[in-house]
């Protein structure tokens, strides 16, 4: 427990948040930024600003050499002049857009969205300027050092997060986090934080309403309400995560708040919300009040047309590249020995409709059969996201393929029948599904994929718990980018796909 030091207010009972008043008083011990956070943040801007510059130069050198922009009434000026606008302006926008801020970077959509935005709106303001100024602007401007350039940023952006990420996986260019609120709260968050391993916060402690118990899992109790700020200072905490306490009265808060601010702390305010994707949060100020509005996802009207469309022209480009993989996978199998190449197995879809999924057969001839054998062996009979360890019915060819995923090639057929989806749940049986638990069936409320977010997460490491986790969020997080970031890791996952994948 945390020791309160000499000339502390010490409270007990209803006066402890108001005794957070007496101690956000007190002289300033330290103050601390987020230093990790800002060097990221600088070591972003030299990327984009080199990631631009040398687009820009290259182009104007190779592209435009010699060449000069003139307009009605104007001087006849070097292309270098305009270029150097645009790339001071471009960078000037990726600011002003906030693509660096320490709350979007290394996780997440946002900070890509607005890489995007920010970039259109640099071209849209060329344009704009060269239309209403009749400047004849060379179109390879928009046609090749739009989407270069759009690309540099964010396979630059992408890279810094991988390396952002292997620091945080050994908590390094961590938030240093002191949760706050009632126990059944600090444990919903605490465990929320440790499931996800990059989640970019180490939780160093928490303070309850009276300072007990001691311990909440493995998270130390470091005081109570009164200790809040003594409690930053000593651990030396950069986030304050507040959960929520009876005790914690609305003027409390909000000294509580300035006592963060002075010591440049975090703020952060945890709602009783899990599994909610940051796209659906919006934050509304009424009388005073942030009232935080969740929206419904509906993948329905135009939203369902793009996700099939995609699916339709994707996937016939990688059938198109799959043929050959495919052609040989087949010979392979059946030079192994009998039984058909195809195996053909009903799966539960949208809305409940059953279809017959196609895969490369990778398992000996009647697997089915010793299906139920092998699993009451394990003791993971009557379970709805069952996998057998060590299948022993796997051919010599079917670990490979599985291993990489070439088993699933052939549901792209599937996917252009309409059955099944490029991203999504995983298809299961109708033994399966007759094990949903309540709320586990919202998995049928889109099409079953060939990928989807478990798949991409862990594989075969993760448990059932976590694979319906995943499946879940998909489904209520739906969204065009998330689809396209779980195809890009799924296309990681198949060249490069690791000890979890079997």
């Amino acid at each position: 427990m945390l020791s309160v030091p000499p000339g502390a207010l010490v409270t007990k009972g209803p006066e402890d948040a108001n005794a957070v008043a007496a101690t956000a008083a007190r002289p300033l011990t330290q103050r601390r930024a987020t230093k990790w956070a800002m060097r990221y943040a600088r070591r972003l801007l030299a990327t984009d600003v080199l990631v631009i510059t040398l687009l820009l130069a290259g182009f104007g050198l190779f592209w435009l050499r010699n060449s000069t922009l003139a307009w009605p009434g104007g001087p006849q000026v070097s292309y270098a002049v305009p270029l150097l606008i645009v790339g001071v302006l471009w960078v000037v926008c990726l600011e002003a857009f906030e693509t660096r801020d320490r709350h979007i970077i290394g996780d997440g959509v946002v900070e890509y969205r607005r890489i995007i935005s920010a970039t259109v709106f640099v071209f849209a303001v060329v344009i704009s300027l060269a239309f209403f100024l009749r400047i004849d602007v060379t179109r390879a401007l928009f046609v090749v050092v739009l989407p270069a350039g759009l690309l540099g940023l964010l396979l630059s952006r992408w890279l810094w997060r991988q390396w952002l990420r292997k620091r945080q996986w050994k908590g390094t260019f961590v938030f240093r986090a002191v949760l706050l609120g009632e126990k059944a709260k600090i444990q919903h968050i605490a465990r929320q934080i440790h499931r996800a391993k990059i989640s970019g916060y180490v939780i160093v402690g928490a303070i309850t309403p009276d300072g007990t118990p001691s311990k909440i899992g493995d998270v130390p109790v470091l005081g109570a309400l009164k200790d809040t700020v003594n409690a930053i200072d000593a651990t030396g905490a950069d986030t304050l995560i507040v959960g929520g306490s009876d005790e914690l009265d609305p003027g409390a808060m909000r000294r509580l708040g300035w006592a963060m601010a002075d010591r440049d702390v975090n703020w952060v305010v945890a709602p009783a919300l899990t599994d909610v994707a940051g796209p659906r949060i919006h934050a509304r100020p009424v009388a005073g009040l942030p009232l935080v509005h969740v929206d419904f996802p509906r993948l329905e009207g135009y939203r369902r047309v793009v996700k099939r469309a995609f699916d339709i022209v994707a996937g016939s480009i990688m059938l198109v590249f799959a043929i050959v993989p495919m052609l040989v996978t087949a010979a392979v199998i059946r030079m192994e020995g009998p039984g058909p190449v195809i195996f053909a197995q009903e799966r539960v879809g949208r809305h409940g409709k059953i279809f017959r999924v196609l895969k490369f057969r990778s398992m000996v001839p009647g697997a089915d059969e010793q299906l139920a054998g092998l699993l009451d062996q394990q003791g993971t009979a009557g379970k709805p996201f069952f996998k057998v360890a060590d299948d022993p019915r796997i051919t010599k060819v079917g670990k490979f393929i599985r291993r990489h995923s070439i088993d699933e090639l052939p549901q792209l057929f599937n996917v252009l029948r309409g059955n099944m989806s490029l991203v999504g749940p995983r298809p299961q049986v109708a033994s399966e599904v007759a094990l949903y638990e309540d709320g586990v069936e919202r998995r049928l409320l889109v099409k079953p994929g060939m990928s989807g977010l478990w798949q991409v997460s862990g594989r075969s490491k993760l448990s059932a718990e976590d694979s319906i986790r995943f499946d879940l969020y998909y489904v209520e997080n739906w969204s065009f980018a998330q689809d396209l970031q779980i195809l890009f890791r799924t296309f990681k996952a198949v060249v490069a796909p690791g000890k979890t994948a079997h």
